[in-house]
């Protein structure tokens, strides 16, 4: 498969999330991601994970499932030697992604205006939480934080649970995303000119606030404050989390012909013609008298033979899996989502991991290399850039590398 990256060379400066995960969509669509890490340390990511034991190797699972594909070398950029190797690799580069403090590149005098001098048509990614200015701009955030001051926690729960937190990192996912996003837009935007510098400024807040849509939309056209609606959709009725006679069931019934093909299925017809719920408002504005109903016809029998009923009759439903039953299904093992590498160095075993969600052409993109141990290709890099064996030997002792 061609893949419609290839032939860019990306630097990895991140961290942790939001931005080894934008470099984790653009290694997998073609780009060259080279990860530069701090020596003997590396990214904060490979001490965390599930298993204490790839944490003390560096190879936490939190560092494997974002950085497959890439390449790892390490520099000290306190160092005066280390700034110069990274304006060699800027040269030779065409996107810088960094996710520090805004003004942390710039204090180190290897921030976008000092390293387009190296590369006039560097795409420099600075992926922070707040963006490289306004009042907030300096301070600490994480995914938590942002879930909080973007207002996510406000609209997840129900009125017993809210505020309540996403289950998983989703401020530091779609910050990735956007910048990978944002990326592939400036690249393709050069394509048949000269390559002209690009600085993208990526808000962690502005884009989860950009993700929201519906919420924000509500609030901003028509007034209405968005509060926690737990499994409900706010947008129709019924459509939401109903129990069964075994299981958990999302239900959409989100068009009226799908209403009415929801009562025939659970031998209810007489709900379509009932005052309270024949049209959309009115189930609406009774949707928990209705979600009784539906859920009394429901306990005959368990949420994935509803789940097939339903489908076949043209109404959208699923059953609520865990994880691990997620990933079990055909539907996902069998598109290619998850890859795998055989005895990945320096884990020891064979790992599989979530590729992007994306198909080109039918294939799904995939990389051919697990993710690297700390600095296991700075010697091939520096070699690349020139750099004789004598010099590597005693950066390594100066501790540049």
């Amino acid at each position: 498969m061609d893949k419609p990256l290839s032939g860019y060379r990306v630097l990895d400066l991140t961290n942790v999330l939001a931005g080894p995960f934008c470099c984790h969509q653009l290694a997998h669509l073609g780009a060259d991601v080279i990860k530069v890490e701090v020596p003997g340390l590396g990214d904060l990511a490979r001490q965390l994970g599930a298993d204490a034991k790839l944490n003390r190797k560096h190879m936490g699972v939190s560092f494997l499932a974002q950085n497959a594909g890439k390449k790892s070398i390490t520099l000290n950029l306190k160092k005066s030697q280390g700034k110069e190797l990274l304006r060699r690799l800027v040269r030779g580069a065409d996107v810088l992604v960094e996710n520090f403090r805004p003004g942390v590149m710039d204090r180190l005098e290897v921030g976008f205006d000092n390293l387009r001098q190296h590369n006039p048509g560097l795409v420099y990614c600075a992926i922070s939480g707040f963006g490289q200015d306004g009042p907030l701009k300096d301070l600490p955030a994480y995914d938590q934080i942002v879930q909080g001051i973007s207002g996510v926690m406000s609209i997840t729960g129900d009125q017993d649970s809210a505020p309540l937190r996403v289950g998983y990192p989703v401020a530091d996912t779609i910050g990735g995303i956007t910048a990978a996003f944002a990326v592939a837009a400036a690249l393709a935007g050069r394509r048949g000119h000269t390559p002209a510098g690009t600085f993208i400024d990526v808000s962690m807040l502005e884009a989860v606030l950009a993700t929201m849509g519906w919420a924000v939309s509500n609030y901003l056209i028509a007034g209405h404050e968005p509060g926690p609606m737990g499994n409900q959709n706010f947008t129709a009725s019924p459509s939401g989390t109903f129990a069964t006679g075994d299981g958990l069931l999302n239900i959409a019934a989100n068009k009226q012909e799908q209403f009415e093909s929801l009562c025939d299925v659970v031998a209810r017809p007489e709900l379509k013609t009932d005052a309270r719920f024949s049209d959309r408002e009115a189930r609406l504005e009774n949707r928990f008298e209705l979600a009784a109903e539906l859920e009394t016809a429901l306990a005959y029998d368990s949420a994935p033979a509803w789940q097939t009923r339903l489908n076949a009759a043209g109404v959208p439903a699923g059953c609520v899996l865990s994880v691990p039953q997620a990933l079990e299904q055909p539907q996902i093992r069998d598109r290619g989502m998850i890859g795998e590498f055989r005895d990945a160095p320096g884990v020891g075993r064979d790992i599989k991991l979530i590729r992007t969600g994306i198909k080109l052409d039918q294939c799904a993109p995939a990389v051919s290399s697990p993710p690297p141990q700390l600095g296991q290709h700075t010697v091939e890099i520096l070699k690349e850039c020139g750099i004789e064996d004598r010099d590597i030997d005693e950066l390594r002792n100066e501790g540049v590398i």
